[in-house]
C-alpha cells in the first residue's frame, strides 16, 4: 500500500512536466488534477496561484495556456 504514494507523485510530476510543453493537450480531467494538487497544498501556492487553480477546477476546459503551464511550474518546484 505504501508503494502507491511514489507512483501517484510521479505519476503527477509526468503529468506537469507535460503540462508545461503541451499545455493545451491536456484532458479537463488533467487539468483538473493540476488543479486539486495545488489546492490542497495551498501553503506552497501563491494566492495567484490559487486563483488559476480555483479557475480550473470551475471550467478546466476555458484555461489558457499560461494558467495551465503556471499550476504544473507550481507542482514541478516542490520536488
Amino acid at each position: 500500500m505504501t508503494d502507491r504514494l511514489p507512483h501517484e507523485t510521479s505519476s503527477l510530476h509526468a503529468l506537469a512536466e507535460r503540462a508545461v510543453k503541451e499545455p493545451k493537450l491536456l484532458t479537463k480531467a488533467e487539468v483538473t488534477e493540476l488543479a486539486d494538487f495545488v489546492l490542497k497544498g495551498g501553503e506552497h501556492a501563491s494566492e495567484q496561484e490559487r486563483e488559476i487553480a480555483k479557475k480550473a477546477r470551475h471550467n478546466p476546459e476555458g484555461m489558457e495556456k499560461s494558467g495551465i503551464a503556471a499550476l504544473a511550474r507550481q507542482i514541478l518546484e516542490r520536488k
